[in-house]
Order: structure tokens, then C-alpha cells, then sequence
């Protein structure tokens, strides 16, 4: 196999960058350069793998620089921001309900449920700690001690 010209070795470190598998990696490199190279070839190009750990240091800085450049992109996507998918998503079960495809507004319904953090199910979010995180504090409460500081309260209402 031949090695690899520069150009085409910063599209596989700026894909693998993007978080392309190493197959999906290959199959751009086959198509944007018609060049065959291997998963292994493409896998020895992600620092964050064991394969990439010897990858030059100017590969890596393009890695690191497009990572992180993405990351930010991200959030630029409408479809990435909560507020947009669940807009979409009431969208979808409305037209669903009006088509009497009532299976599919459930699933609309549910999927906007997990989207926002589970409120589809019937579990409690529960603290396991008593105050700043520390242990649960319990009073030793005997009958007659619980009947006087019952009276206590009652007295100061």
C-alpha cells in the first residue's frame, strides 16, 4: 500500500476528529481520493487510540483543534438544542393524532418524555443524604417523647 500524501492524511485525522468510525472513514477516503487505505492505517491516526499513540505531533494538535472546534459547532445545530427536538417532536404527535395513528403519538409522547430527563416514568428522584451531602440525621423519637414535642409545636401555633 502506498503511503499516504499529506492532504489525504489530514481528512483522516479531521474525520476521525469528527468521530467518524475508522470504516466510515475508509470508505470517504475510497470515494473523495479513490485511494484504498485500511482500518488499521486509518486507526493508527486518532491519538486517542492505542493504534495512534506514536502519531506525530502535528497530526495530533489537528486532531486535538478539530475536536474541539466540532464540540463547539455542535452547539450550533438547531437539532442539538433540547428546546428545538421537543418543538419537532410535539409537531409529530399532533399530525400523528390528527391521522388517528395513535401508536405512533405514544411514541412521540414518550420520546419527548426521555428527552426531558424521564418524566414518562413513575420513579421519584430520592436524595440518599442528609444536608451538604452528609448522613442522614434520625431522631430517636420514644411515644412520649414524640407526644411532648408534639405538644410543643401545637402550643407555639
Amino acid at each position: 500500500m502506498p503511503a499516504l500524501d499529506a492532504q489525504v492524511k489530514t481528512f483522516i485525522v479531521q474525520q476521525l476528529a469528527c468521530f467518524d468510525t475508522p470504516s466510515t472513514v475508509v470508505e470517504a477516503v475510497k470515494t473523495e481520493f479513490g485511494q484504498a487505505v485500511s482500518r488499521q492505517t486509518v486507526e493508527s491516526h486518532d491519538p486517542t487510540k492505542h493504534a495512534g499513540r506514536k502519531l506525530a505531533q502535528r497530526w495530533v494538535e489537528l486532531f486535538n483543534t478539530t475536536r474541539e472546534r466540532f464540540k463547539a459547532e455542535t452547539a450550533d445545530i438547531p437539532i442539538a438544542n433540547r428546546a428545538v427536538r421537543l418543538r419537532a417532536l410535539n409537531r409529530m404527535a399532533n399530525k400523528a393524532e390528527g391521522m388517528k395513528n395513535m401508536a405512533l403519538a405514544a411514541q412521540l409522547i414518550e420520546q419527548a418524555a426521555k428527552e426531558t430527563g424521564g418524566a414518562y416514568t413513575n420513579r421519584q428522584q430520592v436524595e440518599h443524604s442528609g444536608p451538604n451531602g452528609g448522613p442522614i440525621q434520625s431522631a430517636d423519637m420514644t411515644p412520649g417523647k414524640f407526644r411532648e414535642e408534639a405538644k410543643k409545636l401545637l402550643q407555639e401555633v
